[in-house]
C-alpha cells in the first residue's frame, strides 16, 4: 500500500478499537480517542523506514533519509543472517524485518518505556515524530506542496496542545494504566497497532507481508503471508485509490461515531 492508505487504515483501526471499548461500557476519553487515532496514523507509515522512497524517508529531511539507510542495511543483514532454504536472495531490506509481529511489539514496547521514563520531553518526542507522520500521510497533498518546516512546526504546535489536554485529569493521561508512575504507558499500543495494520495492508498486495517472522512456515523463514493471489492488488493501483481508502474513511467515521456514543 502507499502512505495515504496506510495511514487512513490506521486511523480507522484505533477508531474501531475505540468503538470496542464503547460498546464493552469503558467509553475512552476524547483526547485519547483523537490522539490515539492520529498517533495511529503515524505509526501506520512507520514500517517503511526499511525503503529509501518511501514518505516516511523524506519526513524529517536528512535525518529521515540516513535512518532509513541504516534500517534498510540493518533489515537486509538480519535477513540474510536468518533465511532458510526456501527463501530468495535479496538485494535489499524492504518488507523484512520492519514488516513483522516483533517488530511492531518491540516498538510499542520501546515507545511505552520510554514515556514512562523519560518524562514530558518523550513524551512529546513521541507525539511530535507520529503527529508529522500522520499530516504526511492523512494530509499528504498538501505535505507535498508545503515546505517541511511547516510541516514540523505543526507537528510541534498540535504535540504541544495534545499533551496539555491529556495532562488534565480525566482526559486520559492514565488512561487503561492508572497506577501511580504510569501515566502515558498506553502510548505503545497504537504504535503497536499501527505497525501491524501496516503489516496487514501489505499482505493484501501482490508481494505479501512476512508478518510471523521469525516462526517458520515450511521452508520459509521470511513466508510472505496474504490472501489467494487473485485477490491480491498493486501498491498504488485502483482498487487500494477507488475502494480501499473510501472504505477506511466510511469505517473510522462510523467507528469513531460509535466510540464517542453517538450510534
Amino acid at each position: 500500500m502507499m502512505g495515504p492508505a496506510h495511514s487512513l487504515s490506521g486511523a480507522a483501526a484505533w477508531l474501531g478499537v475505540g468503538a470496542a471499548a464503547a460498546a464493552a461500557g469503558h467509553t475512552m476519553p476524547w483526547p485519547v480517542l483523537v490522539v490515539g487515532a492520529l498517533i495511529t496514523a503515524g505509526a501506520a507509515l512507520a514500517p517503511d523506514l526499511d525503503h529509501k522512497s518511501a514518505t516516511i524517508s523524506r519526513a524529517f529531511g536528512p535525518v529521515s533519509r540516513g535512518l532509513c539507510d541504516i534500517v534498510d542495511t540493518l533489515s537486509h543483514a538480519v535477513y540474510k543472517a536468518t533465511k532458510m532454504r526456501g527463501d530468495s536472495n535479496r538485494n535489499g531490506g524492504h518488507r523484512t524485518l520492519t514488516h513483522t509481529w516483533l517488530w511492531a511489539v518491540l516498538i510499542g514496547a520501546g515507545a511505552s518505556a520510554a514515556a514512562i521514563t523519560g518524562g514530558r520531553w518523550a513524551v512529546l518526542g513521541i507525539l511530535f515524530v507520529h503527529l508529522v507522520l500522520a499530516v504526511e500521510g492523512l494530509l499528504w497533498r498538501a505535505a507535498r506542496v508545503s515546505s517541511d518546516v511547516l510541516v514540523w512546526l505543526l507537528g510541534a504546535t498540535s504535540a504541544w496542545i495534545l499533551a496539555g489536554v491529556l495532562d488534565k485529569p480525566g482526559n486520559g493521561s492514565d488512561w487503561l494504566f492508572n497506577a501511580p508512575g504510569q501515566e502515558y504507558l498506553w502510548l505503545g499500543l497504537p504504535i503497536v497497532l499501527g505497525a501491524l495494520v501496516h503489516d496487514i495492508g501489505d499482505a493484501l498486495t501482490v508481494s505479501g507481508c512476512p508478518i510471523l517472522w521469525p516462526i517458520p512456515v515450511g521452508r520459509k523463514r521470511w513466508y510472505p503471508i496474504g490472501p489467494p493471489k487473485a485477490m491480491r492488488f498493486r501498491a498504488g493501483s485502483w482498487v487500494e485509490l477507488k475502494v480501499l481508502m473510501p472504505v477506511f474513511m466510511v469505517l473510522g467515521g462510523v467507528g469513531g461515531a460509535a466510540a464517542m456514543n453517538l450510534i
